[in-house]
């Protein structure tokens, strides 16, 4: 007995609970954009000192590197992730070539050399967002999951907004040198969240699974809802898959599971069905290649459609990246100083859209939060275009980015849905798929804005208006194939209900004055 209480790790519980994993990966979230976006505006002054022309074509090639880094390795990532059933080391090991990265572009003597450390930043920060956000869901119920995926996507304002201003002042006192050291410090603080994390599967060797107690707590809101995830009593073949799974994983000298669907399970773990089925997936996952797993995602229609959307918002969300700042220069006169409180301005909205977002599709489902997001976002995409006064730009603006960025959440949620529901689909396949199209999309995006914006005589409105038009797309999208019940088929299925009644009162209307 002393053997194996000095064996269960210090804090188990809190080190595998999804808020402390809410936290581990919001924070690695934070750390990829700040160091991503810190750099940004030291990039041009460098190479400048370096002695190169054309500057503003060199960032933009420094740019592509990374989104090319990015999407790259995401897909080799998310299948060995699956086929090894490991999210912690990887982090780990994610985190540290970040750090060399940071030490390559700090050092860099040539462009070619910066160019290599943007790709090599891309490979890290793919990791953080595949691997990450499958640790996420694989600790969290799925009555939570667009909650908890909600308050990480929290660190994309947070990295955004810190990032551009302490890089600037970094540089200004401190040098080229400057930044990447504070990105080196912040690294360090995340790793050691990496490192104190325990991931579900070791964590159901000492008979704790984080998602199940937490579903527990919530299963009678659940199922006032309608919605229940696990029913109160669990099958016996759901007892025994747990079961078998967690004895196969249970190491010599930890305390014993009953394999006989005895009470035992059942107190340890009221939602069974549940966790079964996500400890099936786990263990069967990494079975499969990357092209049968992309067979079985081209056969579901809400893979599809998610991940659509997913490269069509990053299409809309980046196109503006280079036209914003010329846009405001032409048409107000605005300097560099300004241009950044105005993308101040429209960041900060992004710190509530996800959160609320997350926690409606928690309620409502992701067909519901993700119609509403880009339904509301339609309007603010014309409103940007009036050439009026700043202040109803300001106010358009920061809507425009409330809006867009509020589908952030149900996207993701709607992904660890369909990992769920589909057999050998992990949470890193979707996600790898997840993070593959907003790459593109966010790599294509500024290309198409700048080339629009440079070649057509209105080019800031034909931009906002093919944001526009991607927007409205998506929404049709959403209506017709996100969620378990889209909305498209409920709104039919309620149409067939009034026919039917309609045609039933008819008959028995004709039936009684046939009587009569």
């Amino acid at each position: 007995m002393l053997e194996e209480s000095a064996s269960r790790p210090v804090g188990l519980r809190w080190r595998c609970s999804s808020w402390f994993t809410t936290i581990v990966v919001g924070l690695g979230i934070t750390t990829d954009l700040l160091v991503y976006s810190m750099i940004i505006p030291v990039l041009p002054f460098q190479l400048q000192e370096l002695g190169y022309n054309g500057v503003s074509g060199l960032v933009g090639w420094l740019l592509f590197a990374y989104s090319a880094g990015l999407a790259v390795f995401t897909i080799p990532i998310a299948v060995l992730s699956e086929r090894w059933g490991s999210r912690r080391w990887p982090l780990i090991v994610g985190l540290l070539v970040l750090v060399g990265s940071q030490i390559m572009m700090m050092e860099a003597p040539t462009y070619w050399v910066m160019c290599l450390a943007r790709i090599i930043q891309g490979f890290a920060s793919s990791i953080v967002w595949v691997l990450g956000l499958a640790l996420l869901c694989d600790c969290t119920p799925p009555s939570s999951v667009g909650r908890q995926l909600g308050f990480a996507m929290m660190g994309l304002s947070v990295g955004s907004i810190i990032g551009p201003p302490v890089g600037g002042a970094l540089y200004a006192r401190f040098g080229f040198r400057g930044p990447f050291i504070f990105g080196i410090g912040v690294c360090v603080a995340d790793l050691l969240g990496r490192l104190v994390i325990i991931e579900r599967k070791d964590a159901l060797r000492w008979e704790i699974d984080p998602a199940a107690e937490i579903d527990a707590v919530e299963a009678p809101d659940a199922e006032a809802r309608g919605e229940g995830i696990a029913s109160k009593t669990a099958s016996d073949t759901a007892d025994a898959t747990y079961a078998e799974v967690a004895v196969a994983i249970c190491p010599a000298g930890a305390p014993a599971i009953a394999t006989d669907g005895s009470q035992n399970i059942s107190q340890a773990s009221p939602s069974m069905s549940v966790m079964a089925r996500s400890t099936s997936n786990v263990a069967s996952g990494h079975h499969f290649s990357a092209m049968q797993v992309l067979h079985k995602l081209r056969h579901s229609p809400r893979a599809i459609v998610t991940v659509v959307m997913t490269f069509v918002w990053g299409i809309a969300y980046s196109a503006q990246e280079p036209t914003l700042p010329l846009h405001l220069a032409d048409q107000w006169g605005f300097n560099s100083s300004k241009v950044g409180l105005i993308y101040l301005a429209g960041v900060i909205p992004t710190l509530f859209s996800s959160p609320i977002t997350g926690w409606y599709t928690d309620r409502k489902g992701a067909e519901w939060a993700t119609s509403w997001s880009l339904l509301l976002a339609v309007p603010w995409w014309v409103v940007i275009t009036i050439d009026g006064h700043i202040a109803l730009f300001i106010v358009a603006y920061c809507f425009e980015n409330l809006f867009v960025s509020g589908v952030v959440s149900p996207l993701t949620a709607e992904l660890a849905a369909v990992a769920r529901d589909i057999e050998g689909v992990g949470y890193a396949h979707v996600y790898g798929a997840f993070n593959l199209a907003y790459g593109i999309g966010s790599s294509v995006g500024p290309v198409v804005g700048g080339q629009m914006y440079d070649h057509l005589q209105r080019g800031w409105m034909a931009v906002c208006l093919l944001a526009m038009g991607l927007t409205v797309m998506s929404l049709a999208l959403a209506f017709c194939y996100t969620g378990d019940r889209p909305l498209g088929a409920r709104l039919l299925g309620v149409m067939k209900r009034r026919e039917r009644e309609a045609a039933q009162a008819i008959s028995d209307t004709q039936t009684t004055e046939t009587s009569a």
